[in-house]
């Protein structure tokens, strides 16, 4: 009997078009081999984290907030009307330099790759005669991190500042114009110049996502339990998650019961650092916590120590997820065994641009392979013309001519054998010349694609997580601290509650 060979795949069973891959902007990446199946507890950060906030609108707010309280302290305000913020200049870590007025960018090794003076960018010899020929010490009080989106206003008004008061002739004492920046930022966040502004219209900074009450419930449904850990005050907290998340699901009256633990005004990083005690909110009374915790209760507070303690669970089966590093994600794993995710809102543009780039990273490859080559050449041909002309130095004509012995060569063949070693020299010595002007337009070439490799990420900066062929400073602390890191916690939706997430192999350059 013969059988019809039937065509795959079956219609129904598995559509060809049908697409089994996350999207990249979406996709956790992995630094650290990380088992879900292993993680008890997971707590989250509320800003910049369960809540995503509409960034250009919150510089916007806190560079409004701000300008008022500059001109009490005597700032012009006449400057201060009319200059220009560029709310889209800075990035997540940079470098301020408060004796020089300058705004930095360093790579992994904490070499100064690009900087600002106000919004003129600062040339390569500046860069060099001012931070590379010796190691810089970044934990002075004369730097100053940009390293959350918290603070990205604080750079902007810096650099804007900055340039319009010398634009006008002033003479500006950098360190003192910083410090009243950050002194004038915290009075209005405060003084409710901020906060008041975005409680009273939550849609217009913060993102609702509709995929983050699911992701909640489905680590959950796995026998997750959650907790809740910020350093917003309670009546601030309240009403953001309660926009988050009060109506999202039918099977969740509230934001808390979504959480088996709720701390706020927790003061990370000294959570993580020091044994401040563990409180409880009892309407206006406020009371050392006792255990158990109980589930729906608020607390105030606490520490790394008795929240574990507390929770009876070790730290390698919590896992934490913020957007801090140094308060959310660097003093958790500096202090604790705490497993940490953090939460990078400029991945899904970052990834994008990586994608718009494919093309230059393949000519750089492609360039980066001609430029090895040709070194590999000039070093040939240098080389020869050393030995040339050491062959030359040595000859019979060279040192006095031949000494009359009978075995001498012949002056003629002397000198044919000079004048042909003579002609080999000036060749290898084009040929360098040659190979030096084809490496420096290799070299122009490869600077060209990297101008325009930036200009996709950043218009000021470039990648965020890259400078040039080295990962940029905040992208080192995010591999040495993140275990794994994505765009948003909803992105947790994709994978499944036991998902063992793998970190790629880590080359060094010689398996390349």
């Amino acid at each position: 009997m013969a059988f019809e060979q039937l065509d795959l795949p079956l219609g129904g069973v598995s559509p060809p078009t049908e697409p089994t891959r996350i999207p990249r902007t979406r996709r956790v990446f992995v630094n650290r081999h990380l088992r879900l199946g292993q993680i008890d507890w997971v707590g989250f950060d509320m800003d910049y984290t369960l809540a995503i906030y509409n960034q250009t609108e919150m510089d916007t707010l806190s560079i409004q907030g701000t300008l008022s309280k500059l001109a009490s302290r005597g700032y012009p305000e006449d400057v201060l009307r009319h200059i220009s913020y560029p709310v889209h200049f800075p990035m997540r870590g940079l470098l301020i330099d408060k004796r020089h007025g300058h705004v930095l960018k360093m790579d992994r090794f904490k070499v100064v790759q690009k900087g600002y003076h106000g919004m003129r960018e600062l040339s390569k010899e500046e860069i060099r005669s001012l931070y590379q020929h010796r190691k810089i010490r970044t934990n002075t009080g004369r730097y100053h991190w940009i390293d959350t989106l918290y603070a990205l206003s604080e750079a902007t008004l810096y650099a804007g500042i900055v340039a319009a008061l010398e634009a006008r002739g002033t003479e500006v004492d950098y360190a003192r114009l910083f410090t009243d920046i950050r002194e004038c930022i915290d009075e209005a966040h405060r003084d409710g110049t901020i906060v008041d502004v975005v409680m009273n219209d939550l849609p217009r900074f913060i993102e609702r996502d509709p995929l983050l009450a699911p992701t909640l419930h489905k680590l959950r449904s796995a026998g997750k339990k959650l907790f809740l850990l910020t350093n917003s005050r309670w009546e601030y907290t309240e009403k953001m998650m309660t926009y988050l998340l009060g109506d999202a699901m039918p099977e969740y009256p509230s934001f808390r019961h979504y959480f088996d633990v709720i701390i706020v005004s927790a003061q990370k990083p000294t959570f993580f650092q020091e044994r401040r005690p563990l409180m409880v909110r009892d309407g206006a009374e406020i009371r050392p916590a006792t255990l158990p915790l109980e589930r729906g209760a608020i607390y105030e507070g606490g520490n790394l120590l008795d929240v574990e303690r507390f929770l009876n669970v070790s730290g390698d089966r919590v896992l934490y997820v913020g957007d801090h590093i140094y308060g959310d994600i660097l003093r958790s794993k500096k202090e604790s065994a705490w497993r940490t995710a953090m939460i990078i809102q400029e991945m899904e543009a970052e990834v994008l641009a990586h994608e718009a780039c494919r093309d230059h990273y393949a000519q750089s490859a492609q360039l980066e392979a001609r430029r090895e080559e040709l070194e590999d050449q000039l070093r040939f041909y240098q080389q020869r013309f050393k030995d040339l002309t050491r062959q030359i130095d040595e000859s019979p004509r060279t040192m006095g001519g031949a000494n009359g012995s009978p075995d001498a060569t012949p002056p003629v063949r002397i000198d044919y054998a000079v004048s042909f070693l003579e002609a080999e020299r000036a060749r290898a010595k084009r040929t360098v010349e040659r190979i030096r002007g084809q490496l420096r337009a290799v070299d122009a070439d490869l600077a060209r694609i990297e101008r325009e490799v930036d200009r996709h990420f950043h218009p000021f900066w470039g990648s965020l997580l890259k400078e040039a062929n080295e990962v940029s400073s905040f992208g080192d602390q995010v591999e040495e601290y993140a275990c794994i890191y994505t765009s948003r916690v909803s992105n947790l939706l994709g994978y499944s509650p036991l998902q063992t997430f793998r970190s790629p192999r880590d080359l060094m350059p010689h398996e390349l």
